[in-house]
């Protein structure tokens, strides 16, 4: 079987509508940062921004009871975080950027939940939704109150002495969120096949949002400079 055909085409569809939303959220964070822009966001658009990363870590969930090596994929994309730590940290202390360091990402935390599933995949699939509903809600727990330590915010623990990052994902409630993914995936996708099967996922469309969904930690890794250096050079 190729792998053209292991691939379940709405998963990657759908993670390619989610990656080039984060697109457009982050284009108008850069026009507010970087060109000095002003903007009243409509209420969906607010929560979009607030919450549409959840859906894209259900996915990663799902997607993580579809294949292997959880583990190896885990070390890359947190590798892939780190990296862009860096990057923001350059652009913080050397271009003299305030407050673009990205401490915990969302790539940080997926990096994390891939690591960490091995330890839960023998659980039953009702295991990992309590799991995962305890976690949501642990997280939620987490943002009421601050502590005196300054470094437990991967977990979602701050004390409210130090910057946690433009682009912050804590564990919890993320894991949580991994977990439902991975219920899901072990229920709804437990065949290892498309929902949709009458559905032409070769139209245009499709495969555009299909191909975006397969190459999304390359796109999220390349966007960010892309449009930093479209927006300097448009508004600068």
């Amino acid at each position: 079987m190729t792998e053209q055909k292991q691939r379940i085409w709405e998963l990657d569809a759908l993670r390619g509508i989610c990656i080039l939303g984060m697109i457009v959220v982050h284009s108008f964070f850069d026009f507010s940062y970087f060109g000095g822009i002003s903007l009243t966001l409509p209420g969906w658009f607010v929560f979009i921004r607030q919450y549409g990363h959840v859906l894209f870590v259900l996915i990663s969930g799902i997607c993580v009871t579809l294949a292997s090596r959880s583990f190896q994929r885990g070390v890359v994309v947190f590798g892939a975080g780190l990296l862009i730590t860096y990057v923001t940290m350059f652009m913080d202390q050397i271009l003299g950027f305030p407050n673009m360091r990205i401490w915990f990402g969302i790539l940080h935390m997926l990096g994390i939940c891939m690591m960490l599933y091995p330890l839960f995949k023998r659980l039953p699939h009702w295991a990992l939704a309590l799991c995962g509903i305890a976690f949501i809600a642990l997280g939620f727990w987490f943002e009421t109150f601050t502590i005196s330590v300054d470094y437990l915010f991967p977990l979602g623990l701050r004390s409210g002495h130090i910057f946690t990052g433009s682009d912050y994902f804590p564990i919890f409630p993320g894991f949580g969120w991994f977990l439902v993914g991975a219920f899901l995936g072990k229920t709804v996708y437990r065949k290892k096949q498309t929902l949709l099967p009458r559905v032409n996922a070769e139209n245009a469309i499709l495969r555009f949002f299909r191909f975006c969904g397969k190459h999304s930690l390359l796109i999220y890794l390349a966007h960010q400079p892309i449009l930093t250096i479209l927006t300097v050079l448009i508004f600068g």
